[in-house]
């Protein structure tokens, strides 16, 4: 008579003497096969940081080119002509040609500027990173709006005077003069961002960097962890 075999462990179970076994003391833990976080960098990772420095940058860069563009605003932007008059003793200004489109002109020129400039700043903001991220849509945006900002400050200005009533009366009565240069459009000022992020985005989707392909050849399978082709 003999004694019943005993079945052998499931291929899921692990015997004892396989089980893990703490280290002995002064003997290193052994690696794990992901990634072991050492402490070495912050909580953003030194690609965040990285990515914020040059948005900074960017931001920066941005708004101050808004300069250049309140110079050629008040350059480019056409006159617009009053006219004063004497009635009862009161100075009273009005438009020299009531049919005149200068005011249109004024804004029409800003836009047009703003939206070259939002171009130009996409185009050398590709050129010199050519990759994307939410910081730097962030830089272009709110750097573009920020130098519509200060063009619109400088090219008033560096326009006529402010004080319409005051510079009548130094031109005198009857004398064409030049109105103060304004903005009327303020939706103008969001031209140059606007013009920006579409630029970048299109230059990302037509130029910027690719995912890499799941598979070098196209209908070849993929291998198993033991080497053979799936099928």
């Amino acid at each position: 008579m003999t004694a019943p075999l005993t079945p052998p462990p499931p291929p899921h179970e692990q015997s004892s003497q396989n089980a893990w076994q703490p280290p002995a003391a002064g003997q290193a833990a052994p690696a794990s096969h992901d990634a072991v976080w050492d402490g070495t960098y912050g909580q953003d990772g030194p690609g965040m940081k990285t990515e914020l420095r040059e948005a900074a940058v960017i931001t920066v860069g941005v708004a101050l080119a808004g300069v250049l563009l309140g110079v050629l605003w008040w350059w480019l932007a056409p006159h617009v002509p009053l006219v004063a008059d004497i009635v009862d003793k009161r100075w009273i200004v009005y438009l020299s040609d009531s049919e005149g489109e200068q005011a249109i002109g004024v804004d029409g020129t800003f836009t047009l500027l703003a939206l070259g400039f939002g171009v130009v700043s996409a185009l050398l903001v590709f050129l010199l990173r050519r990759r994307g991220g939410v910081p730097l849509v962030v830089a272009l945006g709110v750097g573009g709006l920020l130098g519509s900002l200060l063009a619109w400050r400088i090219g008033v200005s560096l326009g006529p005077a402010q004080d319409v009533v005051a510079h009548a009366k130094s031109v005198g009565k009857g004398v064409v003069f030049d109105a103060p240069l304004k903005l009327g459009a303020k939706g103008a000022l969001l031209a140059w961002s606007l013009a920006a992020l579409v630029v970048h985005l299109g230059l990302m989707a037509l130029f910027g960097p690719r995912d890499p392909e799941a598979y070098p050849e196209q209908g070849a399978a993929p291998n198993d962890p033991y080497g053979a082709p799936l099928r």
